[in-house]
């Protein structure tokens, strides 16, 4: 029973009773499962140093590469760690590029290392190496608190398959800044009705809406359309 598994409902209500100061015993008597059991999921929830409102933002399948530590994997677990950290310096680098994002890194980065870490959790890493290498730079995010949207500057295009001809087209981009979910649309202009309709969008996507939206730009109206 101790090292019974669980699921993913179970350990996000586990934490929710920890969080709100409920006992070891009486979370183990209320979803029926070991005190062992009951202090690993505790044990680890600490050990990843996430708060409770970052961690019921991650989709079940980032819980269970969170929560998933057999023995045998535990060698492994830390490999894998290490070699994502020695991307960072590069992912950092390639950041600062024009039309570059977290998630074309973390899909270049999975495509190279397909056992390697979810978004949320390649993201979740990359925030921590950032406080270590340079803490003035950390910024501090509440979940659900602000979505940050913007316009790529890089363009992609779209190609005409009877003509071969290319046209350009936007890529709206929205993330929000605890989680660092993405939401991300190709349309033809920035213009208002084109800004409004991806945000709207974004919103349906997330299932809810932040405190904050935070544009780069006062307004996505200046560009006329063709």
């Amino acid at each position: 029973m101790a090292n019974k598994r669980i699921d993913m409902l179970n350990i996000k209500q586990l934490l929710r009773l920890y969080t709100q100061g409920v006992s070891k015993l009486q979370i183990s008597k209320q979803l029926g499962i070991s005190r062992n059991t009951a202090k690993k999921y505790i044990s680890l929830f600490h050990e990843h140093q996430l708060t409770y409102d970052e961690l019921i933002e991650l989709s079940d399948e980032d819980l269970d590469d969170l929560f998933e530590t057999p023995p045998t994997d535990i060698r492994d677990k830390d490999s894998i760690k290490k070699q994502l950290e020695s991307l960072f310096p590069y992912i950092s680098k390639e950041l600062k590029r024009v039309g570059v994002t977290r998630y074309l890194l973390w899909e270049e980065y999975i495509d190279k290392y397909p056992s390697g870490y979810q978004y949320s959790r390649f993201c979740h890493h990359y925030r921590e190496w950032c406080k270590k290498v340079n803490p003035s730079m950390h910024i501090e995010h509440k979940a659900g608190d602000k979505l940050f949207v913007d316009y790529t500057g890089k363009k992609l295009h779209i190609i005409d398959k009877e003509t071969g001809e290319q046209q350009e087209v936007e890529v709206f981009v929205s993330i929000f800044g605890a989680s660092g979910m993405t939401f991300v649309e190709a349309t033809w202009t920035q213009g208002k009705e084109d800004f409004l309709g991806s945000l709207t969008k974004a919103l349906h996507y997330y299932g809810g809406v932040p405190a904050a939206i935070v544009t780069d730009k006062p307004t996505y109206s200046g560009k006329k359309e063709p």
